[in-house]
This record gives structure tokens, C-alpha cells and sequence, in this order.
């Protein structure tokens, strides 16, 4: 690589090379795996290039392909399977100034990859009381590419399920890296292309969402002895067509009062809860539910005091990842799982596994439309001993029904898919000829011949000797 020739290239976009601020951008949440933590602790790009437009972008892409420099694209970094870190290290490509939002009509937004989730659904709702139909729990700091690009799913999947349904995305332009960058522009199926590739078949620079009506949300926290009893509810509430919730997130006892400290007040030790977001004109019907199901109310927003209320996070921010997040503040030694209990036994499975692991995984369900149905995600928070333990733990849930997409992993293959996305694939060959973006993410292009029943961990060259 010859990064002196690219700077020269790129004479008028905006270059940071200072060493700090470069391994900065080259970081996201990978930590959260002690896993990743590992592996990954040295990787830092060279450079990172900020582009200001999209003919910008273009010529990064350009003079990166003519000078043979790898490109590993980053929004604001909040993903955390390494999705962002550059394993050859070169150019990190910062679509944070690609943020404005051009326009918003009935139904949809168009934006460009860097815009904040939290300024576009600000926008939407000034705009026409519109917002977007789902976002991370790291709404208030995650970009819409970097969600599309990275994520699956999260708050509003109840209602709308997953990115990967047909209507959650409708249109995403995207430059490829080639001697001559062509700028296309993909709708319905062929978004899978480049939906959840991690960048590395395409870097999207404009993007347009399908909205829906907003709504002044309520936060609430229903309380249970026991943790079944809080599955049991959220499942139930799922499945009340007449009750509209964006969230539904039960939690098993000790974690809510260990980890969520602001709302620490409202709880105690040995309770379970259900987390909800639920709209205003549902409230008195949920409320009715709630205390059919024996729940106790332990936090609304609609009748706490505006004392309680000072200074504590949103709902959804206790939530998704960032109940990860919220323990491995207090404890460093936590991570976590995420897995699918499928339809119709998630119930069941959730039960057994509960019970697989006491003490060692504390479940944390995510209630979600799956295919149609009701059913739900496991993000549990797991009291991290050994790798060895982490795998067997992995495995016990496979066994058992229960697929893993395993966040201790940083390719796409291993992350969750066990298999190689040939439709992905082959757009990689058509738009990164040379494999030049993110390097590393996609075991079907570095090794075709990997043998995914092996057991092995695929590790790609430069990280081999750290793992």
C-alpha cells in the first residue's frame, strides 16, 4: 500500500491520519466479546476518509482501488460484532458527514447513510408526525447505513419484524469499488444484495426508509416473582391485536436491579420484569392486561412524578444490546449471547434453557413478528469463565432448538448465517473484483473451501497469530 500516493489522490477530502483519532474510528463495540476483545485489539486502520458528497465517495473508492488500499466503511461505530474494524488495516471510510436528509413524503424518508436515527425520526415527526418504523437501541447515536448495513432488527419489531422483510427498506444507493465506481440503486429483492454485508460489496450513500405514524410512546416496567411469569406476559401482550406496544423486553431477576441503576429505585432484587413501550391510547387496556396477569406496575412515565422521571434513560435503552451494555458497566467480567426461539415452542424452549444454565445465563428476551409470528430473540447475559465454556454454552442452545448468531464472531458466515450468502457472494465478485472492502467479513471470499462443519473459528490472515 502506498498511502503516500493515496493522500496525494485524495487532495481536497478531508484526511485524518493523527494515530489516536485514527484507532478511534478504527473501534466499534466489539469489546463487548471478550472474544473479539482478543483478536481484535490491535487492528487500526492507516487513514480514515471523511467524505462530503457522494462523487466523493467515489473517488475514494477510486484512488483506493487504483493503489490497491483495503476500505472498511463505519457510520458511528455502534455496531459490535467488528462489522467496522479494518483487519488489513488502510482506510477507514467515515459516512458521517453524508447526514442530510432530503426529503420526506407520505410513507418513506430519504436520507444520505450517515444520518443519525434519532435527528431523522425528529425530522419525520416536525416534518408530518411520521417515524421510522424501527431502529436499534442505540437510537439516539447509530446512523441508518450503519443499521441497514450491520443490524437486523430491534425496537418496532414487534409490529414490523426485521430489516430483512420486504417494505423495511425500499431503496438504497450504493457505489461499488472498482477501477471505474459505478453509482446503482436497488428496491425490493435485489436490497439483499447489500442488506446486512457489512459493507463489503458496496458503500451506500443514500437511503430511503418506509415510515409510519408516530407516537408520543409510553415507557412502562411490570414487575413478576418469577422470570417465566414475565415470558409468559410478554408473549400474551404480544399477541393483544387491540394493544399497541413498540417494545416488549422481559428481563430475568437479579440483572434489572444489578445493571439498571437509574431505575434502580422502582425495583428490587428478586424481581423479573417486562419492559414496554406502549401507546397512549393503549394505556388503560395494557394497564387492564397487566394486572389480569398479575403483573405488578413498577414504572409508568404516564403517572410517575416529573422527580422520578429526572434523569432516567428512555425504556428502550434498557433494552436490545444495551442491556449488555448496562451490565458490563458494572460487571466487566458479562457478555452475552443472541439467539431465536422459534415459533411455536419459544415459550417452551425459553423454559428449558432458563433452566439449563442457573446462576451462569440470565435470560433477556426481545418479543418480535418472525415470519409472520410471534416469537422472540434471547440476548441472556452470560457470566463469562472460559472460550471453551462460551462454545459449549453455544452449543447446548443449538442442540436444543435454539440457533445462535454468534456475536463472538466478526464474519458474517459465523455471525449467525453457518452458511455462505450466494446472492451476496456474487455481488461481491460483479462490485469488489479485487476484494478490497472490509477484508475479512466474508469467509466465502477469502476461503471458498472453508469447511463450515468443522468446528473450526475462521481466522483471517493478520489475525491468526493474536487468536
Amino acid at each position: 500500500m502506498d498511502i503516500g500516493a493515496l493522500r496525494r489522490d485524495l487532495d481536497g477530502i478531508r484526511i485524518e491520519d493523527n494515530p489516536k483519532i485514527v484507532q478511534q474510528k478504527s473501534r466499534d463495540f466489539y469489546w463487548y466479546s471478550p472474544v473479539l476483545k482478543r483478536q481484535l485489539d490491535h487492528v487500526t486502520a492507516d487513514l480514515v476518509a471523511t467524505p462530503a458528497s457522494e462523487d466523493e465517495v467515489v473517488r475514494v473508492l477510486a484512488a483506493c482501488y487504483r493503489h490497491g488500499v483495503p476500505v472498511t466503511p463505519r457510520g458511528t461505530g455502534t455496531g459490535n460484532y467488528g462489522q467496522a474494524m479494518p483487519l488489513s488495516g488502510g482506510v477507514v471510510l467515515s459516512l458521517a458527514s453524508l447526514d442530510a436528509v432530503t426529503s420526506v413524503s407520505p410513507g418513506r424518508v430519504v436520507s444520505g447513510p450517515g444520518a443519525i436515527l434519532a435527528d431523522l425520526d425528529r425530522a419525520t415527526r416536525k416534518d408530518s408526525g411520521q417515524e421510522l418504523r424501527l431502529h436499534p437501541s442505540t437510537y439516539n447515536t447509530a446512523s441508518i447505513g450503519g443499521f441497514i448495513a450491520g443490524g437486523s432488527g430491534g425496537v418496532g419489531s414487534i409490529n414490523f419484524g426485521g430489516l430483512r422483510d420486504l417494505g423495511n427498506v425500499l431503496r438504497l444507493r450504493v457505489v461499488t469499488m472498482e477501477a471505474t465506481p459505478r453509482v446503482l440503486e436497488f428496491q425490493a429483492e435485489d436490497l439483499h444484495k447489500v442488506m446486512h454485508a457489512y459493507g463489503t460489496n458496496g458503500i451506500i450513500t443514500e437511503v430511503e426508509m418506509p415510515l409510519s405514524q408516530s407516537c408520543d410512546w409510553i415507557d412502562v416496567i411490570v414487575g413478576f416473582a418469577d422470570f417465566m411469569e414475565s415470558a409468559r406476559f410478554g408473549n400474551a401482550l404480544a399477541c393483544q391485536d387491540g394493544i399497541l406496544t413498540k417494545l416488549i423486553s422481559p428481563v430475568a431477576a437479579p440483572a434489572p436491579y444489578l445493571y439498571f441503576k437509574r431505575h434502580q429505585k422502582f425495583l428490587r432484587p428478586e424481581q423479573s420484569v417486562c419492559i414496554a413501550m406502549v401507546a397512549p391510547h393503549s394505556l388503560d387496556a395494557f394497564n387492564a392486561f397487566a394486572r389480569r396477569s398479575r403483573g405488578e406496575m413498577v414504572f409508568s412515565a404516564a403517572i410517575a412524578s416529573d422527580e422520578d422521571k429526572r434523569g432516567l434513560p428512555p425504556a428502550f435503552e434498557l433494552t436490545w444490546n444495551h442491556t449488555t451494555l448496562r451490565a458490563l458497566r458494572v460487571d466487566p467480567r458479562m457478555t452475552y449471547l443472541q439467539s431465536l426461539y422459534p415459533f411455536p415452542d419459544q415459550l417452551r424452549l425459553v423454559e428449558k434453557m432458563d433452566r439449563m444454565f442457573p446462576g451462569e445465563v440470565i435470560q433477556h428476551l426481545e418479543f418480535v413478528r418472525f415470519d409472520g409470528n410471534i416469537t422472540c430473540f434471547g440476548l441472556p447475559l452470560v457470566r463469562y469463565t472460559t472460550e471453551a465454556r462460551l462454545d459449549e454454552i453455544i452449543r447446548r442452545h443449538e442442540d436444543n432448538g435454539c440457533p445462535i448468531f454468534n456475536p463472538h464472531r466478526y464474519t458474517l458466515e459465523e455471525g449467525g448465517m453457518k452458511q455462505t450468502d450466494e446472492v451476496q457472494l456474487a455481488f461481491k465478485r460483479e462490485a469488489d473484483p479485487a476484494g478490497l472492502l472490509n477484508p475479512g467479513k466474508m469467509i466465502a471470499w477469502e476461503n471458498p473451501g472453508y469447511d463450515y462443519r468443522s468446528g473450526k473459528v475462521f481466522l483471517f490472515k493478520g489475525l491468526q497469530e493474536a487468536g
